[in-house]
């Protein structure tokens, strides 16, 4: 099994961007400089960030190397002061900074805890702090109650509840030196350069990670702290993120229309001037999968100092050949022979899983890992069952068809649950899609297999091994903890895929503005990102199945003629009676443009004519 956490041990061959952004950092003419370094959700961004971080932390230059989690300030009532006051902390701690640097630090952390107490006057805001205090949070208000003696915590926090926050908050400040935020700021940052200098270091570097896990406001008070360093000499901030997410946070900050035009170019300029290098990261290639997975194996089944040892090789391969696979043959003669035997038995499937699992995946690293998390865990389970005859290609393939295409899966479990294993439709669709099928029998596969017609499952059907010949019973039973969810369920759903599906569910959204997120967002996404989007409000559907906005999203999916909404939405609606469905949703049903077999299923779906839902769809 694989841990999902990041790490500075290199599988990908990401060494070379690590070395990038360092030479960037290195250049102090380039100094201050933000670098955005952008990839999709699990596309090894924090592993490159780590690996820079610590190659940056062994330059004996007098840098000065800083790295914070994004995330961890999401429970804070201001994440923007508390990302300020934590880099002010790390000088007040350091054991290898004079007095001076530490006076310095203490007097900023004062100006950082004002600049608090003069954005609570708002009561979003100062709720959420009471609210932290009084939850066990984290929370300004201690700060409060120490700097006003006559003042108890419990009391401050039943003042910010009440009807006159912003009153209170301004007879806080009444007797203090400024009430000016601006001026705080502009003192902050003359300060923070001057604790820089105190502090004889050549340059600061601040490496902020998982930014696209925050809410919008989490990212752009973040993204707001790293602004007061623009002009700081000597700075180097460097930013993990999706940038889809990041355009989300901005435009929900703007509050633009849903037609683009100005708003988006109110989103490009406050990047461009936020970040003045972004990075985005290339998706992992079929040779380089083929690659990680080798190494992943590699790391599973030997010891450190052996897997060492292959490490040693590949990345020696890697700075020679950037484009072949590295695999069995390059370790031969590299390992003992007792590791290199065993090392054969893990890789030997290596080369005909691979084509298979980059199919789906897309090139993206957490998603190899969680799936082969999987695979291990089903191909233990069939080993301990004592399964004859069992071909782990087979099951990496069905497992394939049940990450990229739930409903189809649960569909072929339902063929050879009834045909004893060997169900012949899946002969039929093999012969369907044999190489040189003439035109007439692709016709076929339209007319009698629609939802299986699509050019990424021709694909699944035809790669090796053929399935006709094969009784699927035990592979399934493998999976039978699967059949009424999915490997999806298991992981992670990526960030984008949640803010655009609560970008799109919301009840008064005009039809148009719901139809141009789905034409320029989701339809702009990955095969695979698209899948768990899908996937995801097919979930959401089941679970609320009394929401009629959730019928309307996916007649706007259809509408819009994206892949698989069908098929997703018809394996929500047989798990829905149609007594819950309002009307309306019969009403919308039948306006849509349909496929024939999806149109087919309406019909049966509706038949019974009795309930409100039936009648509305069957009424001329």
């Amino acid at each position: 099994m694989w841990s999902d956490n990041e790490t500075t041990e290199d599988l990908l061959g990401f060494k070379v961007h690590a070395d990038l952004i360092k030479e960037v950092i290195k250049d102090d003419s380039l100094l201050p400089i933000t670098i955005g370094v952008f990839g999709d959700w699990g596309s090894g961004k924090s592993s490159i960030l780590k690996i820079a971080s610590e190659q940056l932390n062994q330059l004996d230059d007098g840098t000065f190397v800083l790295y914070f989690n994004g995330w961890l300030f999401e429970g804070y009532d201001d994440a923007k002061a508390a990302l300020l006051e934590s880099i002010i902390k790390e000088f007040d701690e350091n054991q290898t900074f004079g007095a001076n640097v530490k006076g310095k630090a203490k007097k900023l952390l004062k100006s950082v805890n004002w600049m608090r107490v003069l954005g609570l006057g708002f009561k979003k805001v100062a709720l959420p702090t009471a609210s932290a205090y009084l939850t066990g949070g984290v929370s300004l208000i201690p700060y409060l109650a120490e700097q006003f003696g006559n003042l108890q915590a419990e009391d401050i926090a039943e003042k910010l509840q009440g009807e006159k926050t912003e009153e209170f908050l301004k007879s806080l400040l009444k007797d203090k030196e400024t009430e000016d935020k601006s001026m705080l700021v502009r003192e902050f940052r003359d300060g923070f350069a001057e604790l820089i200098e105190e502090s004889k270091i050549k340059k600061l570097v601040v490496v902020i990670d998982d930014l696209d896990r925050c809410t919008p406001d989490r990212i752009i008070e973040n993204l707001e702290a790293i602004k007061l360093f623009l002009n700081v000499e000597k700075t180097a901030f460097v930013i993990g993120a999706d940038p889809r997410i990041v355009r989300h946070a901005i435009q929900y900050r703007f509050k633009p229309n849903h037609d683009g035009g100005d708003n988006d170019r109110i989103v490009d300029d406050y990047l461009e001037k936020l970040i003045q290098v972004p990075y985005y990261l290339p998706k992992l290639s079929d040779s380089e999968v083929e690659t990680y997975i080798s190494l992943l194996i590699a790391k599973r089944d030997l010891v450190d100092t052996s897997f060492q040892k292959v490490l040693e090789v590949f990345y020696t391969f890697r700075n020679s050949n950037r484009y072949s696979v590295f695999g069995l043959s390059n370790l031969k003669g590299h390992l003992e022979t007792n590791d290199f035997e065993k090392l054969s038995l893990g890789l030997s499937s290596i080369p005909s899983l691979a084509p298979i699992i980059t199919q789906s995946l897309y090139g993206n690293p957490r998603q190899i890992k969680r799936f082969l998390n999987t695979f291990t865990l089903r191909k233990r389970l069939a080993d301990i069952a004592k399964i004859s005859g069992f071909d782990e290609a087979v099951l990496a393939k069905l497992m394939i068809l049940e990450y990229s295409e739930l409903p189809l899966f649960k569909q072929l479990y339902d063929w050879q649950i009834s045909q004893e294993g060997q169900p012949l439709e899946v002969k039929e669709l093999e012969e369907y899609c044999k190489e040189g099928t003439n035109i007439e029998k692709k016709e076929q596969l339209e007319k009698d297999y629609s939802n299986w017609a699509r050019d990424k499952l021709i694909k699944w059907i035809s790669v090796d091994p053929k399935l006709q010949d094969i009784d699927l019973r035990d592979y399934f039973w493998i999976s039978r903890d699967q059949i009424s969810s999915s490997i999806l369920g298991a992981s992670l759903v990526p960030p984008i895929v949640k803010t655009l599906f609560n970008k799109l569910n919301q009840d008064g959204l005009p039809a148009t503005a719901s139809k141009n997120i789905i034409r320029t967002e989701v339809k702009s996404l990955g095969e695979s990102e698209l899948n768990h989007f899908l996937i995801f409000s097919n979930s959401m559907l089941k679970k609320n199945k009394e929401q009629k906005r959730l019928y309307d999203i996916f007649h706007y999916l259809i509408e819009e003629s994206v892949d698989g909404a069908e098929t997703n939405y018809q394996d929500a609606l047989e798990n829905i009676t149609v007594r819950n469905v309002e009307p309306a949703v019969g009403n919308g049903l039948k306006r849509i443009n349909a496929s024939e077999s999806f149109r087919s299923f309406l019909n049966n779906f509706f038949k019974d004519n009795k309930s409100p839902a039936s009648k509305a769809y069957n009424l001329k």
